[in-house]
């Protein structure tokens, strides 16, 4: 059992940056391949990025590719989306996601693939 804790988000003017943090409790951590998504407002869930438990492998969605970057702390247990360029088209609920894939080199950009979820965390972002 994995329980994803996100502290931050906030409001930023576009053109600026934000890092969101997202914190796992429980065992094996570094088994996970971890995500983030995000559901703005009136809008479907979507993928935003998602980190292999080595770090080796990431991937974007085309909208944000070039400005955010996914990252992780094994030893932290915490992953990262930093958050650069932002736009108004960025506002959205965050929220990161785990799926267990042990040492695999798996990525996964369907919600329905992650496991386990974190509550979220509004990111506003002013035009």
């Amino acid at each position: 059992q994995v329980q994803l804790v996100e502290p931050g988000g906030g409001l930023v003017q576009a053109g600026g940056s934000l890092r969101l943090s997202c914190t796992a409790s429980g065992r094996s951590f570094s088994n996970y391949t971890m995500g983030w998504f995000r559901q703005p407002p009136g809008k479907d869930r979507e993928f935003v990025a998602a980190i292999s438990w080595s770090s080796e492998s990431t991937y974007y969605a085309g909208s944000v590719k070039g400005r955010f970057t996914i990252s992780r702390d094994n030893d932290k247990n915490t992953v990262y989306l930093q958050m650069n360029s932002l736009k108004h088209d960025d506002t959205a609920v965050y929220y990161c996601a785990a799926k267990w894939t042990g040492t695999r080199e798996v990525l996964t950009t369907t919600s329905g693939g992650y496991n386990y979820w974190g509550q979220g965390t509004q990111v506003t972002v002013s035009s």
